[in-house]
């Protein structure tokens, strides 16, 4: 049983989180700050915190990164340490505190998709597979040597968030697999080559915006990259509507507009049309496209 030390923050790194307790000592979890949400700009805190708090485990929440190197430091000697989807990039004084370095569970088959939005560029590129890898983690970005790697077919109408909980229960299996090994030295990183890189760079505004005048699997396989958060946004009659799931539609609809097809919201692209099936309104619920129609007074069609 190895003592580790375990830096993450989203709901995706709870999983690992889960299997490491059950094979090894987490001595210390590492994440980030709580973070204001929501319209009362309450601070939240982030998703491992609350299960590490649940599992009885001392959480740190460094904000900077040389109190990112002290917590690490302040975990005591641990053999490993272990990052999934942390949110940071760490430094050399912190990779080097563990005895065996610290190794990465990274959400894409790397070299491939290196960087901070792996799953959503994958998604936005219509990438037919994608995968877990693991790396032992080096002071570049995605740049270390591989423990192991999985690859995965893509659902056709799979979106964001739930590729990525496939992944997260993928790379807790994995790292419940290959850490022990790893540890022993029976399983030995291989270097991972810069052949075929991409970068997966971290969501602006801009990648949210949808465009109309554009093809249909293009706005497609925005929707599914940017579901359910933070949600691809067109701009219909002057308000950013938050577009859920799609779906291609018969309707012979003029680009750049939209109409209601058999009571169905339909926006006319260059290719053909999209239905939109689940749409947000700013500061309203989530609802399906017919009923955002009927509570619509009127509309002058437009979208942009």
């Amino acid at each position: 049983m190895a003592r580790v030390v375990f830096l993450g923050t989203p709901q995706a790194a709870v999983p690992s989180l889960h299997e490491l307790t059950r094979h090894h000592e987490v001595v210390s979890v590492i994440t980030q700050p709580d973070r204001p949400k929501g319209r009362s700009g309450r601070p939240v805190p982030p998703p491992v915190k609350t299960a590490a708090i649940d599992l009885g485990l001392a959480v740190a929440q460094p904000g900077s990164r040389g109190e990112l190197t002290s917590a690490v430091s302040e975990a005591g000697p641990v053999d490993i340490g272990v990052v999934v989807a942390f949110g940071r990039i760490l430094g050399r004084e912190a990779l080097e505190i563990p005895s065996h370095g610290m190794v990465n569970a990274h959400f894409s088959l790397l070299p491939r998709w290196r960087g901070a939005a792996p799953v959503e560029r994958a998604l936005l590129a219509g990438d037919p597979m994608t995968g877990v890898t693991i790396i032992r983690l080096d002071e570049g970005l995605d740049t270390g040597p591989v423990l192991t790697a999985q690859a995965v077919d893509i659902e056709s109408d799979e979106n964001g968030g739930e590729l990525t909980r496939r992944l997260a229960d993928l790379a807790a299996r994995l790292l419940g697999q290959t850490l022990g090994h790893y540890l022993t030295g029976d399983l030995v990183p291989v270097e991972q080559t810069d052949e075929g890189a991409t970068y997966a760079d971290k969501l602006t505004a801009q990648d949210r915006s949808l465009d109309a005048g554009g093809d249909v699997s293009s706005f497609v396989s925005r929707v599914r990259a940017l579901a359910p958060e933070p949600g691809a946004t067109l701009q219909i009659d002057g308000d950013p509507i938050q577009v859920l799931a799609v779906r291609p539609h018969h309707g012979d609809v003029p680009v750049g507009s939209w109409r209601v097809v058999d009571g169905a919201p339909v926006v006319g692209m260059s290719d053909g049309s999209v239905e939109l099936l689940v749409v947000k309104r700013p500061g309203k619920r989530t609802m399906d496209g017919m009923a955002w129609v009927r509570g619509l007074r009127k509309s002058s069609g437009a979208v942009a």
